[in-house]
């Protein structure tokens, strides 16, 4: 049985995208390999968010996988600070990471770019801890996305350093776990190809939205005029609520506005009507639970405190044997 780490984001709720794409394959995978998720909290500190904003984000991204279908008895669901390990491999890890390779990595160029005036040192050192995270537990598969492809060769480079400074072969070599034909891409309501945050949070459909404000984002989804003749070839943003109702709705409901198009007696408004209705059905039950745990304290303590000491067990291991490799020796 391979071990699997994955990082969870600690800001934004979880939206259709998310729940059709990684967290289906992540409710899977938990009862097929030895997995590790965790809520990267430390990571969310490169934007200096406010103590209150970190807790409750932390706690709302806890809630919602918890109510998406990640089971904290089947796999290791953690935060990412409850392990102090995790921050001492990556001061370990940071004193053989050189400045040149990670000023090239392409994430840090863009953040550069895109928030000058908050460079910090956690920025450069981002590929580090991410390395830290999958190798605190020794892993071998890693779930990214294409964004995140150049962070784990890096931590790919900085375990074999490791291996080759102290004349060991302490740490494997992670490899992508590739979802490829079973991730299922859910598109944007603004006529994009992703569904994912914007500036207004009107391209994604949350778990979390109350049926109101479903059915407002799904009336002002991006459309055109309208077909024109038989069979036409349809924009993007016709295709993408299109996918969308191919998942959320009846087959019979979806081969009507198929067959609507097609001979251009589709009338939007009411696509779209049935369209938010289908969703406010298909979401219903997840944001009951979302509810429904989120007002359990108690549970969500236990789940944590289940989780690192899961977390902890293997990361005491790994940070007890690197010492000793590195030349830390109790007197």
């Amino acid at each position: 049985m391979e071990t699997v780490v994955s990082g969870i984001r600690s800001t934004g709720n979880l939206h259709l995208g998310n729940y059709f794409g990684a967290i289906r394959n992540f409710i899977r995978m938990q009862h097929e390999h030895k997995c590790f998720f965790f809520i990267a909290d430390y990571h969310s500190l490169t934007t200096h968010p406010a103590p209150e904003d970190l807790h409750r984000n932390v706690k709302q991204v806890l809630v919602e996988y918890l109510a998406a279908g990640l089971d904290p008895e089947a796999a290791t669901l953690y935060i990412q600070s409850d392990l102090p390990q995790v921050a001492e491999l990556y001061l370990l890890l940071n004193m053989n990471a050189y400045k040149g390779e990670l000023e090239r990595c392409t994430s840090f160029k863009e953040k550069v770019r895109k928030q000058p005036d908050n460079v910090n040192a956690g920025l450069l050192t981002y590929p580090v801890l991410m390395a830290a995270d999958i190798i605190i537990h020794k892993a071998t598969k890693v779930p990214v996305g294409k964004d995140q492809e150049q962070h784990l060769e890096m931590a790919r480079t900085f375990a074999s350093r490791f291996n080759r400074l102290y004349k060991t072969d302490y740490f494997p070599q992670p490899y992508a776990f590739n979802f490829s034909s079973e991730l299922m891409k859910i598109p944007g309501l603004d006529g994009s190809t992703k569904m994912g945050k914007s500036e207004n949070n009107n391209n994604a459909v949350f778990l979390a939205d109350e049926p109101k404000m479903i059915r407002k984002k799904i009336m002002s989804a991006v459309t055109d005029s309208g077909p024109t003749k038989r069979n036409q070839q349809r924009p993007q943003s016709i295709k993408n609520l299109f996918l969308i109702m191919k998942v959320v709705s009846q087959p019979d409901t979806y081969d009507f506005f198929e067959e609507a198009y097609n001979d251009c007696s589709i009338r939007y408004g009411d696509m779209k009507k049935q369209l938010a209705e289908d969703i406010i059905k298909f979401t219903g039950p997840l944001r009951e639970k979302i509810i429904e745990i989120g007002n359990d304290v108690g549970y969500l303590r236990k789940v944590a405190e289940m989780g690192k000491e899961k977390a902890m067990e293997s990361a005491s291991k790994t940070i007890e044997d690197v010492r000793n490799i590195i030349g830390f020796k109790s007197f």
